[in-house]
């Protein structure tokens, strides 16, 4: 224990969305992924966090909720929790939580005795928990079910003068793409109530949402799919004189994720194509700081490659997992390949043919520059995503049937895509 007094600079660690036990998505689709690491990187992760306060020796540990991934009734994941929270007991880092939407449905949740330093705040009504010795007010509230859908921040009292107020929420804010939008409130309340700091969590990517005071989003711990790409962790902070006079990212993930864009238009063939991704894959290790990779790879660019490519996707996703595996082993894999690829086809000139393909080229051209029609296509496709699971709306970005800009740029796929192959059928025939 570090003894702290008040006046003494203290040191706050804010995580959220642990998603403990969950999988990551994707990745044991092929032979030779290494289940174990895989299946463990969230724990790894959390382990990664604990070592991190008691490297730091933090003062306190605000964790803003989604410590679990939904109806687990698997203890073990509960009972490991417990047991790194008690590594930081005898450190006197103490520990504050609130309960998201996942840990709401979560059998363990309900049943699991958690270590004394920890306190799980209040579900009915908002809890203030003041520690005179750190100088520190935090108030928060845990969901009490699944979908809030209240403002939950509404309720919470205005700050204590002479302490570090910070408020702990769960919340969607405004509302973020492929997140649920629970519990729902604005920046102005947030604002309203004249705490330091928010620790908030749900959204799973890292955002500053205001600097004076601080909100943010520390992102959550470790990315489970392709859509949480890029460096995960958790935010350190250092207060000093009632303000906050350091905020730095801590990177804690164990799996980097990686969206790799290939720019392929210089490919004369499918070979060509796995060598340019292979140098984009060798670099994201390279960034990645030790860490295993999980890439996406997106082949984009007009290429005489197109046709091979489209031809025999598998084959060509399965040569650049064994080029992944030559370059990095086990600490590198393709989770995916997507093709953004196009043929050169001049679909303008194609439009001028008097024909079947220069009358599909006109329509196609005619729907995606219509904003008027591409309204009622998106009218159309809405009532489709409403019948999707909530997993499929949240995992894939071709699945956004709501997003105008994303049509446009799937119609123009499609363009590309049917016209090339149509060309290359009348040119057998």
């Amino acid at each position: 224990m570090r003894g702290l007094r008040r006046g003494e600079p203290l040191k706050i660690v804010h995580a959220a969305d642990l998603h403990i036990d969950s999988p990551l998505r994707g990745l044991e689709r092929y032979e030779g992924a290494p289940v174990a690491q895989i299946r463990g990187a969230t724990r790894r992760a959390f382990e990664n966090l604990i070592g991190l306060c008691l490297a730091e020796e933090v003062d306190l540990l605000l964790l803003a909720g989604d410590i679990y991934d939904g109806d687990w009734r698997d203890y073990n994941t509960g009972l490991f929790f417990a047991a790194q929270l008690s590594r930081l007991r005898s450190a006197g880092v103490r520990v504050i939580m609130v309960r998201g939407n996942h840990d709401a449905q979560s059998q363990i949740t309900r049943h699991l005795e958690l270590p004394e330093h920890v306190r799980v705040l209040d579900h009915q009504a908002p809890e203030r928990i003041v520690d005179e010795r750190l100088g520190v007010a935090v108030v928060g509230q845990s969901f009490p079910t699944r979908a809030v859908t209240d403002d939950l921040a509404a309720a919470y009292p205005d700050a204590l003068p002479g302490l570090f107020n910070i408020g702990l929420l769960h919340t969607a804010l405004g509302g973020r793409e492929g997140h649920e939008n629970y519990a729902p409130c604005t920046l102005g309340t947030l604002l309203g109530r004249g705490y330091q700091y928010w620790a908030l969590g749900h959204i799973h990517a890292r955002e500053v949402v205001n600097a004076d005071p601080l909100v943010v989003f520390p992102g959550n711990l470790q990315g489970r799919h392709a859509r949480e790409a890029g460096e995960k962790g958790a935010t350190l902070l250092t207060v000093e004189g009632g303000r906050v006079t350091s905020m730095v990212h801590r990177p804690l993930d164990v799996v980097r994720w990686q969206v790799c864009e290939v720019d392929v238009s210089g490919a004369q063939s499918g070979l060509d194509a796995v060598d340019l991704a292979r140098e984009q894959l060798e670099q994201a290790l390279a960034e990645a700081g030790g860490r295993a990779v999980a890439a996406r790879v997106v082949l984009r660019g007009k290429t005489r490659a197109h046709a091979e490519l489209h031809g025999k996707l598998e084959q060509w996703t399965q040569q650049l997992r064994a080029a992944a595996n030559d370059a990095g082993g086990e600490g590198l894999w393709v989770e995916q390949v997507r093709l953004k690829t196009w043929a050169p086809v001049d679909a303008v000139a194609l439009g001028e043919r008097d024909d079947a393909i220069g009358q599909l080229a006109r329509s196609l051209r005619s729907l995606r520059d219509d904003d008027q029609e591409l309204g009622r296509l998106l009218g159309e496709l809405s009532g489709l995503r409403a019948k999707l699971p909530a997993e499929a709306r949240e995992m894939d970005e071709g699945l956004r049937l709501e997003d105008p800009a994303l049509l446009k740029d799937a119609l123009e796929d499609v363009e590309q895509l049917l016209l090339s192959r149509l060309l290359s059928k009348s040119s057998e025939g």
